[in-house]
């Protein structure tokens, strides 16, 4: 399929012929895209939530009273959980909240995530994003010109240092290079905005020709 490429002053670029491939699945998994986005956001849960448990309280041994004749329960030790200060019961300690997940899964995630984009003409080409000056409010009247107000933005292998510090204070967008491309940032954001070495960079890497060779 051909896509028209722009320019951020909202002039015309030409055309870029997208791989049907990558960027047009029709029938788009859902239950692959929640996979994957629940991969993500428990690779980044740190797991250092840690509670104390009862051999790690610092409290006496000594029997708190004695066995019977209190008309109390029997207790041998204040480090119980049911006590100010005591213990806690099934808290949670450290651990991995990392999963599993195939890289083919992964992959295929993402190309049914640029597909919804295009899908849903929420996808954008841009000829280059490069700046003179590291100016926000012009970059933002750029955008505003080509009707970006939330939006992921692809800049290519490197993200032009002027167009970075410009674009880092304009709220509900983001600005990542090609390594930074994945399945939660594309679908958190309304418009998906490309570069042209952007997108030949993503076909290379995600075609499905290119995994075959790798897999064999």
């Amino acid at each position: 399929m051909k896509l028209n490429v722009i320019t951020l002053d909202s002039g015309k670029a030409g055309e870029i012929e997208l791989s049907d491939a990558v960027f047009g699945i029709d029938d788009i998994r859902a239950d692959i895209l929640q996979r994957v986005v629940v991969w993500q956001l428990a690779k980044r849960r740190s797991g250092n939530h840690k509670i104390k448990t009862r051999n790690e309280v610092a409290r006496t041994g000594k029997k708190m009273y004695k066995q019977k004749g209190t008309g109390g329960a029997r207790h041998g030790s204040r480090k119980a959980a049911q006590f100010v200060g005591g213990a806690k019961v099934f808290g949670p300690v450290v651990r991995s909240h990392a999963l599993d997940l195939p890289k083919k899964v992964r992959a295929l995630a993402l190309r049914h995530a640029l597909s919804s984009k295009v899908k849903s003409g929420s996808l954008i080409v841009v000829d280059q994003l490069t700046l003179d000056a590291p100016k926000t409010a012009a970059l933002k009247a750029q955008f505003e010109k080509i009707g970006l107000t939330n939006a992921l933005v692809i800049a290519g292998p490197e993200v032009d240092n002027n167009f970075k510090l410009a674009a880092r204070n304009i709220m509900h967008i983001d600005v990542l290079p090609n390594a930074g491309l994945n399945v939660y940032d594309v679908l958190r954001r309304h418009t998906l905005v490309l570069t042209r070495s952007a997108v030949e960079a993503i076909e290379a890497r995600y075609s499905v020709e290119t995994e075959q060779k790798e897999a064999a």
